[in-house]
């Protein structure tokens, strides 16, 4: 079982951040073995793209290049460190506290501590790209962009997946045993995808759990995630299919990890690699 990390409300880290403000956990917030993950990375995606208008002097999150074009805050990668979600109950007050800095030209990193209490329950890292799209309304092609009042480029630590290339053109992700499983699925414009038309980044996760309860409903049921590392590489427009392949790095009564990448059915496009493992525990559920 993870040990939560207690949190010393005088301590200095300034990688601690501000908090914007608690939430008290309701059902929105939960999911069966705890706090949701697929609600916790929206949140974290909105105060992401609040704090990107705050570090740009802009009221509201709204953005354009110099051409005019509107202009998104696509993720580039998110990986989930420490987590204990299943810490997480109903009337729980969660604290969010997060830092915002720029990593490169186009880039910005936001790190999210989460406590329950003075319990830390998880860190999540993410990294933004500035983007618009580059023809018309396909999702298919979209071009980096800079945005013009950003501070200075940042020393700060990047996640490991933000340096690793790509498994994009390889067959499978290299290093892996075992046979990958494929799960195919059509996203529904309604539930997957955002207010700019865009796959949202929360749907990749969602993916491989779904595909989880597809190819194991058992050990889905009991899992909960210790960690995840996701690389995002394109996008698809409402209607393509996905298909998701997973391989198991390792089984055992008390762990599952696993590597997915996710690829458009109509031309085989990379869209994301993750990597995942979770905890398998007794499953318990209060009447």
């Amino acid at each position: 079982m993870n040990i939560a990390l207690r949190i010393d409300p005088a301590e200095t880290d300034p990688y601690l951040g501000e908090e914007l403000g608690p939430v008290l956990l309701g059902m929105p917030h939960l999911a069966l073995n705890g706090l949701s993950e697929t609600w916790l990375l929206k949140e974290l995606g909105h105060r992401h793209w609040l704090l990107l208008a705050r570090m740009t002097g802009r009221a509201v999150p709204s953005f354009r290049d110099t051409q005019g074009h509107v202009v998104y805050a696509a993720f580039r990668s998110v990986v989930i460190a420490d987590a204990d979600f299943g810490r997480a109950r109903e009337n729980d007050t969660l604290h969010i506290h997060t830092a915002l800095s720029r990593i490169s030209r186009t880039q910005v990193q936001s790190r999210h501590r989460l406590a329950i209490g003075n319990l830390q329950i998880g860190v999540v890292t993410m990294i933004s790209v500035f983007v618009h799209r580059n023809s018309g309304s396909s999702n298919h092609s979209v071009a980096r962009v800079e945005i013009d009042g950003l501070p200075m480029v940042e020393a700060a630590h990047v996640p490991p997946i933000a340096a690793r290339p790509g498994h994009r053109d390889a067959e499978r992700p290299a290093g892996l045993e075992g046979t990958s499983r494929r799960w195919d699925f059509t996203p529904c414009p309604s539930l997957d995808f955002n207010g700019a038309g865009f796959l949202y980044f929360t749907s990749f996760q969602a993916f491989v759990d779904r595909a989880e309860w597809a190819i194991d409903a058992g050990s889905a049921r009991r899992a909960a995630t210790l960690h995840r590392e996701i690389a995002y590489y394109a996008n698809l427009d409402p209607g393509e299919a996905v298909a998701v392949h997973l391989v198991d790095t390792l089984r055992s009564p008390t762990r599952w990890q696993h590597e997915c990448w996710i690829e458009r059915t109509s031309d085989g496009c990379r869209l994301a690699d993750i990597r995942t493992e979770k905890v398998l525990t007794a499953f318990q559920q209060e009447a």
